[in-house]
C-alpha cells in the first residue's frame, strides 16, 4: 500500500512517499520540499498568490524526485493524499488539482487530509514514535492547541489559543525588533545572547484555570518596551528578544503540564514549527522528566510543513480501517477548507479506538 501525500497549505511544498501495508507505523520511502522563505522575504511576510503560484512550478518536478528516490513509479502509487485545510486557499488549491488530477489519471483513490492531523501524527516518522493515548501540544505559526489523542481519528481539544498563536507570536515580536523574515527563528537565535528576565513581560492566561492560551497582549508588551528602550533597543534587543522567548516558552510549558495533570496520560507529543525551538524542548524535556513523562518530536526536518507527515496520516487513518477506499474510487472532485477544526474529525472511541 504505497501512499504519495502532498502539502501546499503555505509556504513549503512537500511531496512523500510511505508504505503503508504491515502491522508497524507506514514507512517513509522517500521525500522532498521546497520552502519559499528566500521568495516571501522581500515582502516581510507570505504573499498568497505567489505562494500559489510557486507550488505551480514545484509540485510536479517534486513528485518526481520523490518517485526517482524511492525507485517506484507513478502506476505503483495505491493512494493520493494531500492537505484539504486549513491553510491558504490558493495554496491549498494547487496541491489538491494536482492530487486530483493525478489521482484520475492512474485511477487510484485521493485522500484530502487535515494539515493539523499530519502535524500530530508527525513524530510517526521518527526512530522513536509515541504510543497511545497521548497529549499533544500542536504549536506552530497559525495554531496553538492542546489535544488529547486516544488514537489515529480520536481527538479532544483541551484547550487553543484566543487570538495570536506562539508561533505568530515570535513572528511579529521579531517584526517589532527590525529582525528579518521569517522572525521566529532568527529572534530564538537572537536570544541565546540575552537575558530572558531582563524586562518583565506578561504571560497572559497563565493563572487562567483553562487550557487556553492568548498571545496578542504580549506582542503588545513588546511593541511597548521597544519604543520605551527607543535609541538603546539595538543594544537591548538580544535582551528583549530572549524574555519575549521566555515569556512564550513559560506559558507554553506550564499549560501543557497542567494538561498533562488533568489528564493523568505520561507520553507527551510536540509538534509544529515552534516545536523546534531548543528552549521550549529544553525546559518540557526537564519538567517531564521530573514527573515521569516521556516526550516525543518529530525529527527537527519534519517539524515545519511538509509531504511526510501528509502522507503518514493518511497512511495511519488507511491502516486504522477508518477509510474505505471503495467509497473514494472514481470520485475526483474535490474542495479546500482553509479553517477547519482539528475536532471536526473526531470519532467516538468506540469506532476509533
Amino acid at each position: 500500500m504505497l501512499v504519495l501525500g502532498i502539502e501546499s497549505s503555505c509556504d513549503e511544498t512537500g511531496v512523500a512517499l510511505v508504505d503503508a501495508s504491515g502491522s508497524g507505523a507506514p514507512r517513509l520511502l522517500s521525500h522532498a520540499l521546497y520552502s519559499q522563505i528566500a521568495m516571501h522575504q522581500a515582502y516581510g511576510g507570505v504573499v498568497p498568490e505567489l505562494a500559489s503560484r510557486d507550488h505551480i512550478r514545484r509540485v510536479l518536478p517534486l513528485t518526481q524526485e520523490v518517485m526517482q528516490g524511492a525507485g517506484c513509479s507513478l502506476a505503483d502509487v495505491d493512494v493520493v493524499a494531500y492537505t484539504r485545510g486549513p491553510g491558504l486557499a490558493g495554496a491549498l488549491l494547487v496541491g489538491a488539482g494536482v492530487a486530483c488530477s493525478l489521482a484520475a489519471s492512474l485511477g487510484k483513490p485521493v485522500m484530502g487530509m487535515h494539515h493539523l492531523e499530519g502535524h500530530l501524527l508527525s513524530p510517526f516518522l521518527s526512530a522513536d514514535p509515541p504510543e497511545f493515548p497521548f497529549v499533544a501540544l500542536l504549536v506552530s505559526g497559525g495554531h496553538t492547541q492542546l489535544m488529547r489523542v486516544d488514537c489515529v481519528g480520536s481527538y479532544e481539544l483541551l484547550g487553543e489559543t484566543i487570538d495570536d498563536a506562539a508561533g505568530e507570536a515570535f513572528d511579529k515580536s521579531a517584526k517589532l525588533m527590525g529582525l528579518p523574515y521569517p522572525g521566529g527563528p532568527h529572534l530564538s537565535k537572537l536570544a541565546l545572547a540575552g537575558d530572558g528576565a531582563a524586562f518583565k513581560l506578561p504571560r497572559p492566561l497563565l493563572h487562567s484555570g483553562n487550557l487556553d492560551f492568548s498571545f496578542a497582549g504580549l506582542k503588545t508588551a513588546v511593541l511597548t518596551q521597544a519604543k520605551k528602550l527607543g535609541d538603546e533597543l539595538e543594544a537591548r534587543k538580544a535582551d528583549l528578544a530572549a524574555s519575549t522567548q521566555a515569556a512564550i516558552v513559560e506559558v507554553l510549558v506550564k499549560k501543557t503540564l497542567t494538561a498533562m495533570s488533568q489528564t493523568g496520560l505520561k507520553r507527551l507529543v510536540v509538534a509544529g514549527g515552534v516545536g523546534a525551538n531548543a528552549l521550549l524542548r529544553s525546559q518540557l524535556n526537564a519538567a517531564c522528566r521530573q514527573r515521569g513523562i516521556r516526550v516525543h518530536y518529530p525529527e527537527l526536518e519534519f517539524c515545519t510543513d511538509n509531504g511526510a507527515m501528509i502522507a503518514m496520516a493518511a497512511g495511519m487513518r488507511l491502516q486504522a480501517g477508518l477509510v474505505n477506499l471503495q467509497t473514494l474510487q472514481g470520485s475526483y472532485t474535490f474542495d479546500v477548507k482553509p479553517r477547519w477544526n482539528l475536532a471536526d474529525l473526531q470519532l467516538t472511541p468506540a469506532l476509533a479506538c
